[in-house]
């Protein structure tokens, strides 16, 4: 018979484990038997074991009185009015209410007891499930296990505790639970905890895990704003971005309150018309474009198209390599512009009673979210504005005078060729609060070497302008000044400045001068310094939403 006619052979691998000796090939070893009657034993009690509790799981549930008070919150479930924590009240004692919120912290007291710090914007209320008709251990122990920050409806009975709850921002108020439903359930491990970033940053900026003296972690600003989403929730940054938003609100309110038109500038230009070195290029379906430094340019061309007074609240944008505690390549730019029938101190004295209002206003409508921000940050409620209601204004020789007489080297100042730089600024503002009681002020008639082209030198002094900066806690917040709204002193002074206008860009934004432009000025203020300053916070990315340095670009 062929080779190939021969029945395979089993390989050894196929073939059970043989007994070894003469006779034995192909039958199992007595250990090999025993094994597999030890493991089919196991296997048979294994399945046992998983029927007993599939079974004692079923009658659990089958004896769960509160089976449909818990768990995932049912499609069918009836669509109750939710109610906010702040509006929770002492008229709220002994009536139900339903609530939306997050699992800030779960605790079991025990196999009856258990309690749920819920979290809301910032705001906390302690709730309590107690095993009792209609509610089961089970349901208790569901409760005691809910991953911190998922969001929950939660109906209960609101009660009044027997001893304030310290923890808790609502602490004279207390949520007995009646059913609690899963909406949104989170992750079991966060990239950091919102408890540990409600404290503040720490003075040093070195990464890396750290704990303070109590052992808790201590959160870093990097890993705060790379966990940004996290980080919003705690109360110290939901207060900060009601500022923001309060500080938009008032700007607006304001300027159209004043006659002001809102408008909307384009953010895409074709020219770097305000300075090459800072602005951002993109491509632009066939040719470049830029990201625009600021509505400058624009602002005035409305003014030349007769709308008398108009404001903006927009991105700007500056590519400048700058890694400073107060700068941004992305801000929220407040800006206006406003003819004038005389003079322009009708502008400036403008400005300066719309930032009187908006920060008097911030202090009488936002006081308890600053009254929150300034447990972590104490210099939020100790801003001071003029007793007068009057901003400061001194001149900038004055400002310049005072640092010197603090024996601060000036004498660059003194020959006009340089501005004030940070220190000194910081300086002159610590100068103006002892010496006036004010944290804002305003510097006008800065040195003409020192604005841009488009500003109207002083008639009476041409090495001054009629500019001026305003300052909060010494450190800038808006620049501003009269413009040039003569077509041929404009070129002139584009020319003295190095500017060429003939260069593309200009043609448009000169064309409306050609037309005739009134005299006008206004000004360009920061809203994220505004915020960063009035609270006195260590550093404006606390300020913004999500900020872009030169080394962010996420989220």
């Amino acid at each position: 018979m062929a080779d190939s006619e021969l029945p395979a052979r089993p390989k050894p691998e196929e073939t059970p484990a043989a007994e070894a000796g003469e006779g034995g090939e192909g039958k199992l070893s007595k250990s090999a038997l025993k094994k597999l009657a030890k493991d089919k034993a196991k296997a048979e009690k294994a399945a046992q074991r998983a029927a007993q509790e599939k079974a004692q799981a079923a009658a659990a549930e089958a004896n769960d009185t509160a089976k449909d008070l818990y768990g995932p919150i049912p499609e069918t479930a009836d669509v109750l009015p939710s109610t906010q924590l702040s509006q929770i009240n002492d008229e709220h004692y002994e009536k139900e209410v339903t609530v939306v919120a997050r699992v800030d912290n779960a605790r079991a007291q025990s196999a009856k007891l258990a309690f749920l710090m819920l979290r809301q914007q910032g705001l906390k209320v302690q709730a309590v499930i107690a095993a009792a008709e209609p509610i089961s251990r089970q349901m208790v122990k569901y409760t005691s296990g809910l991953n911190v920050n998922s969001i929950v409806q939660v109906t209960g009975i609101v009660k009044k505790p027997g001893v304030p709850i310290a923890s808790a921002t609502l602490s004279n108020h207390e949520i007995h639970i009646r059913k609690v439903y899963m909406i949104a359930e989170a992750a079991q491990q966060l990239p950091m905890q919102v408890k540990d970033a409600e404290r503040p940053l720490p003075e040093t900026t070195e990464e890396g895990f750290q704990v303070d003296s109590d052992g808790a972690p201590i959160v870093t600003l990097k890993t705060r704003l790379d966990n940004r989403v996290l980080d919003l929730q705690t109360a110290t940054s939901q207060a900060i971005t009601w500022i923001s938003s309060g500080v938009a609100e008032l700007f607006a309110e304001y300027m159209i309150k004043s006659g002001s038109r809102w408008i909307s500038t384009p953010k895409l230009v074709g020219a770097a018309t305000e300075g090459g070195s800072g602005v951002f290029e993109v491509k632009y379906f066939k040719r470049n474009a830029y990201l625009a430094q600021s509505p400058q340019l624009y602002k005035q061309m409305c003014i030349a198209g007769d709308m008398q007074s108009v404001f903006e609240i927009a991105p700007v944008f500056r590519a400048e390599e700058s890694n400073t505690h107060r700068h941004l390549t992305e801000f929220t730019g407040l800006d206006f512009e406003k003819t004038f029938s005389s003079h322009y101190h009708e502008v400036l004295e403008f400005a300066e009673q719309l930032l009187v209002f908006i920060l008097s206003q911030l202090k009488e409508r936002y006081a308890d979210q600053i009254a929150i921000i300034q447990k972590s940050y104490p210099k939020a409620g100790d801003f001071k504005l003029p007793k007068d209601g009057k901003a400061l204004r001194l001149n900038y020789m004055d400002g310049v005078a005072l640092l010197k007489e603090a024996g601060v080297d000036v004498s660059e100042q003194e020959r006009f060729e340089n501005d004030f730089t940070t220190a000194m600024e910081k300086q002159l503002g610590q100068i103006i609060r002892e010496k006036y009681d004010t944290d804002f002020y305003v510097l006008d008639k800065f040195p003409m070497a020192v604005r841009p082209f488009y500003t109207k030198a002083c008639p009476q002094d041409p090495r001054f302008s009629n500019s001026y900066d305003f300052f909060m806690r010494g450190e800038e917040i808006m620049s501003g000044a009269q413009r040039i709204h003569d077509v041929k002193e404009l070129e002139a002074s584009m020319i003295a400045k190095g500017v060429n206008p003939n260069q593309e860009g200009f043609e448009d934004y000169l064309a409306a001068f050609r037309q005739g432009c009134p005299p006008h000025a206004g000004g360009g203020l920061g809203l994220n310094r505004i915020v960063m300053f009035f609270l006195g916070l260590p550093n404006i990315r606390l300020a913004t939403l999500f900020p872009r340095d030169p080394q962010r670009l996420r989220p």
